[in-house]
Order: structure tokens, then sequence, then C-alpha cells
């Protein structure tokens, strides 16, 4: 699998595309101790934003705001992206004298004049790739280069800036999961270009400028770096008031620019999420002082990114794990405690104690008592424990969960875990034992529990899945996990579970809502319709777009005028937020299910074929369309999908699964069982592959067929098709008692079948059972849901054995 730094592009159902902030951002002094120099070159942008936006660039707030302007030019934000200089190259960088192999070639980059190169070697040739400019700079500095359509590409080689040395860009974000294998991208790969993935947080007033017909950018901004107005508003009328104010010595009534200071705590910590966060953007609209939920999605530990306790493994930029924090969930806390708003850490690192004042005298005055080591030791130090630093792609980053070390996590999942960061000569084993001595309060496990029900439903594991409802649905639910439960509840397959996804539709948490609004698309019962069109009225966007496409697939015939008109609102809602990135194949693939959700087939083809233009090996894009070609009896063109799919991946579950059914269709048995094979060995918990290949196979092989019947069974115990099937197969092959055993069980499930009351009350009446026969079909007749004529039959078939 590939995973990358900037971009996860897979989403298997309707969703939201993705896109994600680039991560942490430059330390160098700007060019002549100005930002704000911009390339004219091509796919450099760089044209200022029309006067009617009322922008104007950071320069002119110099002459008011010089103290601030001097702290921000060469800050974290000023610098988030600057210009390749003569200066640059002297100051920040090193000569790189050996070439860097990466795969098939080799890359080395040579400065001149004070100009900068990425030059290739390689099977197909060389390449010379010129630095127009730079990104980042804490712990890297990455590089952009022009290429073909105005495309700005992150060049493959990146300076450390800690180790000063050259790297391999790509092969520093493979993650290490503990259950897949993971890959490096090519450099030249989507997800590497600046246009699409790491724009937004790196330079100011961006227009995109993205043209679909010819996959082109014209991209432009006002200028490189976050400046005075990203976290302001535009600053023209602010200047014009001040400005006249000043000519009679008075100060304007209102400024005309947005207060940064007046926000409160939750205002304030949505400042800074749009960039700190891996995030689904809904609207393109968001202003300072706006709420998160009404503009962004958040990912959460749905995503493998995080380690099943919520610790990062990738890269997650931080507030994800923000919103696991007890401090921040008190609502005492806001980034700017710690943080200014140039990016800077407010605390020198011998006072960093005190971000922990005032709430926590105690241990900040006597922490020995609380941590165990000596008071004036690194482990006595509150950032030390509480967050631990851990680096990703040569970039350090912080816990932002403010959690206790938890080295029992680190047992069970390989998390990282404070003790071990600085004891790295012992192991977990060892760190847990002292935790153990140390707090007679076992605080790791909530936290453990926690975890493990995370990991289960990651796993597909049901087992827990009654923990599982009861914690999302708990009044000490933390919102993060219980969101994230929620999200991978959409791969749980058991009745049982939609009760309490229904009730979380109240929770008081838009994250939570929103999640459990976009779990029941796979429920449009009465009582899932009317909670989700509820929530199609919901104050929050993110709840409002999630429960409009659930209800995609809903008649909409079925409903009131007034719910018609709310569905459609928030269908509106939902569809712009799919287009908020045009040049995203994750944008057009959740488009094209839209659209066949809404039953508009040629529209879902075109998004499906522009989804597989941008990311040509995306799989699930061909494998919806061949599901579409088959509705419209297309089955060659559905057949030539599915193999183009499979020619992407040989192995693919979905790809094969699907060419299986089609080809079983046309009477090629053989093929099918081959690729009905291959869609179960890559998922063994693909419950219809192993239903259909015992079907198939029952004739020629009875003994397999009964144990795919049951895997498909085991894996969904409520599925009363697969109960009918294996209890069939059982019976027929000389096991009535385990058959009856089945059904007997399955005759309790609200959507039982009237098959399954006659194949029970036939096992009992051959093995003589009558009394036993005469109550099924009892219960049968008890059985609201059978049709007249089944109730009939049960009739007569009672009568006829009451007469015996």
């Amino acid at each position: 699998m590939k995973t990358v730094l900037f971009i996860i592009a897979v989403i298997a159902a309707i969703g939201v595309a993705v896109f994600l902030a680039f991560g942490p951002i430059g330390t160098s002094p700007a060019p002549n101790g100005e930002p704000g120099a911009v390339s004219e070159s091509a796919g450099g942008g760089g044209e200022a934003l029309p006067d009617a936006s009322g922008f104007v660039g950071s320069s002119p707030c110099r002459d008011c705001h010089e103290d601030f302007y001097e702290l921000w030019a060469p800050s974290l934000h000023g610098l988030a992206m600057q210009p390749f200089t003569p200066q640059f190259a002297q100051n920040e960088i090193e000569p790189q004298d050996d070439f860097l192999e990466i795969g098939p070639n080799r890359f080395r980059v040579e400065l001149k004049g004070g100009k900068g190169w990425v030059l290739q070697e390689g099977p197909e040739g060389k390449g010379r790739y010129e630095i127009l400019h730079v990104l980042g700079g804490k712990n890297v500095y990455y590089f952009l280069a022009p290429m073909d359509r105005g495309h700005l590409q992150v060049l493959p080689l990146a300076f450390d800036v800690r180790q000063r040395e050259w790297f391999d860009t790509a092969g520093s974000a493979v993650r290490h999961f503990p259950d897949m294998t993971d890959e490096a991208l090519d450099w030249k790969d989507r997800p590497y270009t600046f246009n699409t993935s790491c724009f937004n947080c790196h330079v100011s007033q961006l227009e995109v400028n993205y043209t679909l017909d010819d996959d082109s950018y014209h991209t432009v901004w006002a200028e490189p770096g976050i400046n005075c107005e990203t976290c302001h508003g535009p600053a023209s009328e602010h200047i014009r008031v001040c400005e006249a104010a000043a000519k009679t010595d008075s100060v304007p009534e209102d400024l005309k620019i947005i207060i940064v200071k007046d926000f409160d705590i939750p205002q304030t910590n949505t400042l800074c999420a749009p960039c700190h966060a891996k995030m689904a953007p809904l609207t393109d609209s968001f202003m300072p002082g706006d709420r998160y939920f009404d503009h962004y999605d958040l990912f959460m530990l749905e995503d493998s990114d995080f380690y099943p306790d919520g610790r990062d493994l990738g890269e997650n930029y931080t507030f994800t794990l923000w919103r696991m924090n007890p401090c921040a969930n008190s609502g005492e806390m806001s980034c700017s405690h710690c943080h200014t708003s140039s990016g800077r850490t407010r605390f020198m690192e011998d006072e960093s104690d005190d971000a922990c004042l005032p709430c926590h005298v105690e241990h900040v005055e006597n922490p020995a008592d609380h941590s165990h080591h000596p008071a004036e030791s690194e482990g006595s130090r509150c950032y030390a424990c509480h967050m631990p630093k851990t680096t990703f792609a040569r970039m350090e980053r912080h816990d932002h969960t403010l959690l206790a070390p938890t080295p029992a996590t680190t047992i069970a999942y390989d998390s990282p875990n404070a003790c071990n960061i600085c004891h790295e000569d012992e192991d977990a084993e060892w760190s847990n034992e002292w935790v153990g001595k140390w707090y007679r309060k076992d605080y790791q496990k909530p936290i453990l529990y926690r975890a493990g029900l995370l990991d289960a439903a990651r796993k597909r594991d049901w087992s827990r899945l009654d923990d599982i409802l009861a914690y999302i649905t708990s009044d000490d639910r933390d919102e993060v996990f219980a969101a994230s439960l929620i999200r991978l509840l959409e791969g749980c397959p058991l009745e049982k579970k939609w009760p309490a996804i229904i009730e979380t539709l109240q929770d008081e948490s838009p994250l939570i809502r929103s999640s459990a609004a976009r779990a029941l698309g796979g429920n449009l019962t009465e009582q899932a319709v009317k909670a989700l069109l509820e929530a199609t009225s919901d104050d929050y966007r993110v709840v409002r777009v999630h429960a409009g496409s659930s209800l995609a697939p809903y008649p909409q015939q079925l409903l009131s005028a007034e719910d018609q008109s709310r569905l459609q609102k928030a269908l509106g809602e939902y569809e712009a937020s799919l287009m908020r990135r045009p040049d995203h194949a994750t944008s057009h693939y959740n488009l094209g299910n839209f659209y066949t959700a809404l039953q508009r087939p040629h529209d879902a083809l075109e998004s499906y074929e522009t989804s597989s233009k941008l990311q040509p090996d995306s799989i699930m894009a061909w494998v919806n369309s061949s599901m579409v070609h088959a509705r419209l009896g297309q089955t060659d063109q559905a057949e030539k999908a599915l193999r183009t799919a499979i020619g992407i991946d040989p192995a693919s579950a979905e790809a094969n699964f699907n060419l299986g059914l089609l080809i079983a269709e046309k009477g090629d048995l053989a093929a099918a069982e081959k690729h009905l094979r291959i869609a179960l060995k890559t998922d063994p918990t693909l419950a219809e592959a192993a239903y259909n290949l015992g079907i198939m196979l029952a004739e020629k092989n009875p003994g397999e067929a009964i144990n795919l019947c049951r895997k498909a069974f085991q894996l969904r115990p409520d599925n009363v098709k697969y109960a009918y099937t294996l209890a069939f197969y059982l019976d027929r092959g000389g096991n009535p008692n385990a058959a009856a055993e089945i059904l007997q069980k399955m005759i309790a499930h609200p959507n039982a079948a009237g098959n399954i009351y006659a194949m029970l009350a036939m096992i009992y009446e051959k093995q003589g059972k009558t009394q036993e026969a005469i109550e099924v079909c009892r219960k049968a007749m008890q059985n609201n849901q059978l049709t007249q004529q089944e109730y009939f039959h049960f009739q007569t078939r009672l009568n006829q054995l009451q007469q015996r």
C-alpha cells in the first residue's frame, strides 16, 4: 500500500474528499526582512488579488504595527513558504556532494550563482528541475519546482535542518504500520503536487484556478507565508478608517478588522485548526471567528495514521489529538495559552512548566512527588511526560493529547510512550511495572480499554460490539474515540448496532452527530429516516451534509414537501462540499457515489471516469463504475471495468468479488470460482464471497460448501439468508440437529422469513417431533411479516399436525 505525507486519497463510501494540511513550517528570516517576494515563473503564481477583495498584504501593517511585524516576519508563520534566493541558499542549506539513490533513479542538488536545481539520472535519462520556492524550515526544508500545466511539484530531495543533510522526501513519509506494508510514492505523483495538497497553509489569499478539462493550474497568491490578513481578515477598510481617524487624532469606534484577542476559546482553537488538522473541507469560505465544523470535517482514529490509543503514527497535524486533551476539553485552555499568533511558544524551555499554571500548582511546585523523578531532572518536566516528542518524516512533533505515559498500550499496540522515549535501554514491561508501583490508581485502564475497542473495530472483530455500543452512548465517552468508533461501525454488518447509532444523533458533539449521520446511510428504516431528516436541519453544516449524503438513495416522493425542501438543501450542501477540491480524484469518486445513490447513472459514470483520469490506479472508481454499468445492463462494460481494476491490483477483493459474480451469471463457474477465492483470500472477512463460493461448490464439494457457508454465517450471524442456506446444506448433508439448532435461534430474529420456520418444522416432523413442529408453526403465524399466502400455509400445516 502506498501512503504519503500530504494526502490520503481513499474513501470507499459516499463521503468527503480529503485535504490535509502540510505540517510544521519555517524559521529562517525572510529575504531582505520582508516576506512576500513572489516568483513570476511558470507555476509560481504570485499575482496580488484584485483590490475588490479588500486584501492589501502584510507590508502596510508595518507602518502602525512594526514591533509585531518584526516578530512575525521571521516566524514559523511568516516563512511557511518563501522564494528560493541566493541569501537562502547561502545561509540555510548545505551543498550536496554525492547523488542520493531513490529507486531506479539518483538525485543531487546543484547550487550555482544563487540558484538551485535538482538533477535526476536514471533509466529514462536525465532531468534538471529548478527550485523556485521553499516550504517549512523548523525541521525540514521542502522545495518546489514548476512542471507542465502550472503544476508545482515537491522535489524528491529535502533538507534536514537539524541533521544538516539531504534526504529522500517520499521515502521519509513511509508509515511503519503494524499490520500492513507501506511503500513510498513516486515524487511526481499527485499527492506531492503543491497546488492540490499543501498550498492553503503555506501561502496567503490564494486562488487555485484549476481547469479540469486539461488538468492545469493558474495558481496565484498574494504573498507566501501566513500573513496578517489570514487571521485578521482583509485590511483595506481597517487602514482607511484608521488613516481617517489619525487626521482628527481620534480612535475609530469600529476598527473594520477581525480582533483575534476578543475571540473566545473555541474561536481561538478554530482559528488555528484549518492548518493544523487532518481534515476534509466542506466550504472554501472559512473566516476567522467561524465555527470549525461549519467548514471542515475531521479525520480521527478510524485512520491508520493513529495508533489505537490515539497517539500519532503518521502525520496528523495536532487538532485531532488536541480534542482528546483533557485540559483543552475543560474549556479553560486554548492554543494561544502556549503559542503566540506567529507560531512561537510563549515559554522558554526552562520555563515551560509554567504553561501548566495556574491549574496544576501543586505538581509544578513539587514535581518529584508527582513524577517520582528528581525535581531537577528531565523526568520531572511536565512536557517530558505529557507532551513527549516523536519524529515522522524527519519532523519532530509533540503529543498534544497531554495524556500521561501509557506503557500498557505500548505493550499492546506498539504505540510510543514517554517513559521509553527517555529510557531507550529499557522495554515497556519495565516502564509498566514502575507505573504500577508509583500510582495507586490505574490511570492506564480506561485508555487501554477504549484502545482495545478501537483495535477490535479496526479489525472488524465484532465480538466486542456490545462494549462498543455501550461506550459510544455512555455519558463519559471521549468525543474523538466515540466518533471514531461510530465511523468504524460502518463496516459492522450486525443489525443490533442501529439503535445505538441513532441514539448518538442526539449527542452534544457535532463530530459525533455527523459520524452517526454518515453511518446511518446503510439503514434507511423508518426510525433512521426520521432521525436523519431532523439532522438535515442541524445547526452545524458537517452534520447536515452527512445526513444529506445518507438520505440520497431514499425515494423523495415518500416525503412531505417540508421534508423534501430540507433534504434538498442538505443534498446541495453535500454536493457543493464534494467539489471544494475539483483536482482530487476522491472528490469525483465520491461524487460518482452520490450520483449513483440519486439514480443518475450517466453522471455517476462520468464522475468515476474523471476520478480514474486524475488517479489512474484508483481501483474503487473502476469497481463502482462496473456496478453502474451492470445496473444499466451493460455487462461487457462492467466486465471491462473490473478487469481494468484487477490489472491495477490482481488481489483486489472488491474487483475479484464483483467479477466473480458477473462471470458466474454468464455461466463460467470455473473462472468465477477463481475470482471469488482470490477475493476471500485477500479479505477473509468478506462474508458475501464465502457465501457465494459456498453455493457455487455445493454440488461438487459439499463439505467445503458447508464450511464456507458456516464462515459466512459466523461473519454475519444475524443474516437470515446465510443462516437458512447453512441449515439447508447441513440438513442435506445428514446433520439435521445442527441445522435445527441454527434455525431455532433464527426464528427469534425480527426479520425471520417464512422459509426459516418451514424448514425447522419439516426437520422436526421428519424426526418425529410433532409437538416441536406444531410450536414452530404457531410461532410462524404470530410473525406479522409473513405474507397472507405464507400464513395460510402454516395454518394448514398446523391443522394437519394437530390431527395426527
